[in-house]
């Protein structure tokens, strides 16, 4: 039951970056603007991580760890979206 809350907020929170990606491709920006979410989301995460393992620490910390677990993930499906494939 722990791990459903915060993948469920990084979820939420991936789909936005993923929905703001697309559009950023969809209306034809530069690549360096079409990163942006991706670059802002990886500093989001470290920055969670730092503060869920050296502030808050133990096991009321781990919701951040996991947390930026998964916006990490939703961050590198974010920057490939955004690189790899063309706007039509």
């Amino acid at each position: 039951m722990m791990i459903l809350a915060p993948f469920l907020a990084s979820v939420i929170l991936g789909s936005l970056i993923l929905l703001m990606t697309w559009w950023l491709k969809k209306r034809n920006f530069s690549l360096f603007v079409r990163t942006i979410p991706s670059i802002l989301t990886v500093i989001s995460a470290i920055i969670s991580f730092y503060i869920g393992f050296v502030i808050i620490n133990g096991f009321n910390g781990a919701f951040y760890g996991i947390l930026s677990f998964f916006l990490i993930g939703f961050a590198i499906i974010s920057f490939v979206m955004a690189k790899k494939f063309e706007a039509k």
